[in-house]
């Protein structure tokens, strides 16, 4: 079942009533007459800017590749990064070029379907909880927690 988009916007507009460029009270930057920013740009400060650059670089490896490893599937030897965070909890993330190789994938998309609406590749789930058998991947993840955890 489609959903409504439009019903759906004018409930939404009903319960939380409408908003314009007006609504929004962010102070404008400096650079950029009328525009706004969300967090300072440091430019007066260079010590404090390479900081927030430094602390942003490391929270976006915190989320994005902390204790990640890297698992071969068993049938079609794709390479994907995993993160197991439990046993039912599994992060894997796909490049193209093991999403375009897949042998799963590439049936689905035989048949006319769009492999991004599969869950997963069941052959790679096998290689998955075989890496942890082996012991090559945790099963649960030592990395620390996204955030400040």
């Amino acid at each position: 079942m489609k959903p409504d988009v439009d019903r759906i916007a004018r409930s939404m507009v009903q319960l939380h009533g409408g908003h314009d460029a007006a609504d929004h009270h962010h102070a404008p930057g400096p650079d950029v007459p009328g525009s706004w920013r969300k967090a300072p740009d440091f430019a007066s400060n260079p010590d404090r800017a390479a900081a927030v650059h430094e602390s942003t670089r490391q929270d976006r490896e915190r989320y994005l590749t902390a204790g990640l490893a890297a698992v071969d599937c068993r049938h079609c030897h794709v390479t994907v990064q995993v993160k197991k965070l439990g046993p039912a909890h599994t992060s894997v993330q796909w490049s193209t070029e093991a999403t375009q190789r897949c042998v799963y994938f590439a049936e689905i998309r035989e048949s006319g379907g769009d492999p991004a609406r599969a869950r997963s590749c069941p052959r790679l789930t096998d290689s998955i909880r075989h890496a942890v058998a082996e012991g090559c991947l945790e099963e649960y993840s030592n990395a620390p927690a996204p955030g400040d955890g």
